[in-house]
């Protein structure tokens, strides 16, 4: 192969990740940063990710969705990621040329575990381009052991203790009402 098909090759092998098929426009270079890369929380604590979302292009970026990604890192924990935010996907404004959007992302740590949080953009039309992904957020949240888990502790106890009270107000009202055991002679016979 010749220089001069080289470098025609490579110069279509650099566009293409910047022209969808069929169009001879060129699209916008997405990057997606992250304020922040390591989280450590409690369960049942609400955190923030911020992530900026820059046009790297000439161009103005239009049509673009961003998403937020939630999993298991431990492959251990289930994660429904709708509990851990109710808002993950947003369509976003048009980015101007070499500009940039910053998205904040509310959380709520509801599993134990390590967690993985990315957020990934796309073009709505999806023609073939491969999402844009940030950096991977781990998220760290110990496990908590208590006593009284999920708030049963007064259940447990509370019930045994009504159940005692009431059976021994029964066992009371019973001995007051029943008539009581003298002997024959002394009853006045």
């Amino acid at each position: 192969m010749n220089r001069r098909r080289l470098a025609a090759t490579l110069a279509v092998v650099a566009v293409m990740g910047l022209v969808p098929a069929g169009s001879m426009a060129a699209q916008p270079r997405i990057g997606v940063a992250v304020d922040r890369t390591l989280v450590t929380t409690r369960l049942g604590h609400t955190f923030v990710i911020r992530s900026r979302i820059a046009n790297r292009a000439p161009v103005p970026a239009r049509e673009f969705i961003a998403h937020l990604n939630v999993l298991s890192l431990d492959g251990k924990t289930y994660v429904d990621p709708e509990d851990w935010s109710s808002h993950r996907t947003r369509y976003l404004e048009p980015i101007p040329a070499r500009g940039s959007t910053t998205l904040t992302w509310k959380l709520d740590a509801v599993n134990a575990g390590e967690i993985g949080v990315y957020v990934a953009v796309l073009p709505r039309e999806g023609a073939g381009l491969q999402p844009a992904t940030g950096p991977l957020v781990r998220v760290t949240i110990p496990s908590r052991k208590t006593l009284n888990a999920g708030g049963i502790l007064p259940l447990v106890l509370g019930v045994p203790a009504l159940v005692g009270v009431f059976a021994a107000a029964l066992s009371l009202a019973r001995r007051r009402h029943l008539p009581s055991r003298r002997p024959a002679e002394s009853r006045g016979a």
